[in-house]
């Protein structure tokens, strides 16, 4: 997965994506409110100074991911500890304002107040000591590494690397050593965690929270107990769809390795070709229904690609070049890569009639992973300010995993776009779940037929097995993820309520991984371990059920457009690139922002206000029959 930053969240210290906690530095004008001051005024007064700080902010933020040192954290805990004390400020300034308000300034102090997932707490020591925290968690997460031998360099591996085992190797051991290496790099984090916790409950509880968690579920237009009923019934809808998936993969990697490919039923947790299980499109060569039939190698086609970059940059070089020189080809050979497949990207969302990016998004963004430093290489998209800058981070490797999240990552750079004349307060997804979903409504439109336009795959074989070997390749990406999108939130919900305590934090996390995922680590996981955060978002702070929603609403969203577009037959088969209908429909339904109730939004684009699951059952209805069958007569259910 990857995600997005909304520009209220990097100007006053909330973390919408994957990257950090981002800050509104204070501004000696932006004092506090003068009894004279009217409701409209200080929301008029708060917008200004988010125009005005917004550079400088996230600047800091950018530095502290992808220049990752004790200079840059320094500069970023200070940032954060002045932007929480703003944040905090603001919201005390926003209380006083009752009575009559016009709709939009009651919207934007509503908004003002659920702001921010790391609430400060009003005490100036705790507040600094929060800052601390989060700059610290998200430090040591970007560096860590996993180490053979501590004193030898040359043996630690990056999440990066780890994560290369997981996709390409498929001997148990190495897998299991790359999954648990991977895994020291969190219990470290742990104690910080905890007090990470108390104090934003804290902050949570002094602007009227019961606890961070109620807050968070706060921010959908909806009660936070109807945001719970409202995730176990979206769940329930594509929950039998998972379990025949899970079923018929558990069965392929026992048939792979023997009764080490089951833990009671469960899936061994570093068997799925992902650190978290959340994606198992690696699981490809075990899982294809039909070998061969309508060839999806994209991976392929991308290592071709990147090779030939290559072997171009290498003919320039001198014949008695050296290690450097070649070194500095291969850099080459990557970033060319890299934004060649960023402007394919692109390419969709232009042929939509959307803009092209502005120059200087590939002129700053990080599109590879430099040499010479440490940065946080979990993708994401940054809106540097509040006209139009904007940004991606990344570590864009040749894979189709990376495309996808760069079609992924582009929505939300279009969506910043799209809604950036909007006043600051409103500068956001309709809820945090539309963010996430746009990218990957595009990403749905990627049809067979889409990617051999590009080059990606042979000519589209149209068959009811060429079908379903799609349909199985988008599943293992979107079904497989569906009950990771939901657990993470409900792990910390319960630590946020105090149902979870510290010292049950693993077991806890266990338990979740076995109720939703059906997915189990094949050797003891004891206290002593602190699994969830060795996922970034959980140091990071990074609310996860829009995740969860996204994939509901990206399959109505898709579903949507194709209507626009005139598409007729099955949904599947739908491909809207180039489409200026479905384009101009999208792109004022971004435009909205969080203007107004996400559930009118999602009304002016698919006719109805309620979140439903009924398209992606629709979507995905041959593999679900093809499943079905398969499995049948077998023990399914974990």
């Amino acid at each position: 997965m990857s995600y997005c930053k909304a520009l209220l969240a990097l100007s006053i210290g909330v973390a919408l994506s994957a990257c950090g906690h981002h800050q509104e530095q204070a501004v000696a004008a932006d004092g506090p409110a003068t009894g004279a001051e009217s409701a409209d005024e200080f929301v008029a007064r708060v917008n200004a100074t988010l125009v005005k700080e917004s550079p400088v902010n996230t600047s800091a933020a950018w530095l502290g991911s992808t220049y990752i040192n004790g200079d840059s954290a320094r500069i970023e805990a200070a940032a954060n500890e002045r932007s929480l004390g703003q944040l905090s400020r603001w919201i005390a300034e926003a209380a006083a304002f009752e009575g009559d308000l016009s709709a939009d300034t009651a919207r934007a102090l509503k908004l003002l107040k659920l702001a921010s997932p790391n609430p400060a707490p009003k005490d100036a020591d705790k507040l600094a000591e929060l800052a601390q925290l989060t700059t610290r968690m998200q430090g040591a997460y970007g560096s860590g590494k996993y180490c053979t031998d501590p004193d030898d360099s040359a043996s630690c591996r990056n999440l990066g690397e780890l994560s290369d085992v997981l996709a390409n190797n498929r001997d148990y051991d190495a897998q299991l050593e790359a999954w648990e290496g991977w895994h020291t790099i969190a219990p470290p984090i742990r104690k910080d965690y905890v007090r990470f916790a108390e104090l934003v409950n804290e902050g949570a509880r002094d602007i009227g929270f019961a606890d961070a968690g109620e807050l968070w579920r706060s921010g959908y237009d909806m009660s936070p107990a109807e945001v719970m009923a409202e995730t176990d019934r979206l769940w329930g809808q594509v929950q039998p769809l998972y379990e025949q998936l899970h079923c018929y993969a558990r069965d392929q990697l026992v048939e792979e390795y023997g009764d080490k490919g089951q833990v009671d039923g469960k899936i061994p947790a570093h068997l799925t070709g992902n650190m978290w299980q959340q994606d198992w499109s690696n699981l490809w060569t075990f899982m294809e229904p039909y070998p061969g039939v309508g060839s999806l190698d994209i991976n392929s086609a991308l290592e071709a690609q990147r090779e030939e970059q290559l072997q171009a940059e290498l003919a320039k070089l001198a014949k008695d070049a050296g290690p450097v020189q070649i070194a500095e080809a291969h850099v080459r050979a990557d970033y060319a890569q890299a934004t060649a497949m960023t402007k394919l990207a692109e390419s969709f969302y232009v042929s939509l009639g959307m803009p092209s990016l502005p120059d200087h998004f590939y002129a700053d963004s990080q599109l590879i992973k430099p040499r010479d430093r440490e940065v946080v290489c979990h993708a994401s998209a940054w809106p540097m300010d509040t006209t139009g800058t904007v940004r991606i981070k990344m570590c864009i490797k040749p894979t189709e995993e990376e495309l996808t999240t760069i079609y992924h990552e582009l929505g939300h750079i279009y969506y910043f776009l799209a809604y950036k004349d909007l006043p600051p307060l409103f500068q956001s997804g309709a809820h945090d779940g539309f963010h996430e979903a746009i990218g990957d409504t595009i990403v749905l439109s990627m049809t067979p037929e889409y990617l051999a336009s590009l080059g990606l795959v042979g000519d589209a074989e149209v068959s009811d097995q060429a079908t379903v070997n799609a349909q199985m390749r988008m599943a293992l990406t979107k079904v497989a993820f569906m009950p990771f999108g939901l657990l993470i939130d409900r792990w910390r919900w319960g630590v946020f309520d105090g149902s979870i305590a510290p010292d049950q934090y693993n077991q806890a996390w266990w338990d979740l991984k076995a109720r939703y995922q059906g997915v189990a680590p094949a050797t003891a996981r004891g206290e002593e371990h602190f699994d969830p955060g060795a996922k970034y978002h959980v140091p990071g702070n990074t609310p996860y059920t829009r995740y969860f929603l996204s994939h509901i609403l990206q399959f109505q969203f898709y579903k949507a457009l194709c209507d626009a577009a005139g598409h007729s037959g099955p949904l599947h088969t739908c491909n809207f690139a180039g489409n200026a209908e479905a384009g101009k429909k999208y792109w004022e339904m971004m435009a909205r922002g969080q203007s107004q109730p996400w559930q009118q939004t999602m009304a002016e684009l698919t006719g109805g206000e309620q979140m439903d699951a009924s398209a992606v059952l629709e979507y995905f209805a041959p593999l679900q029959a093809w499943l079905t069958e398969k499995n049948a007569g077998k023990s399914c259910g974990y």
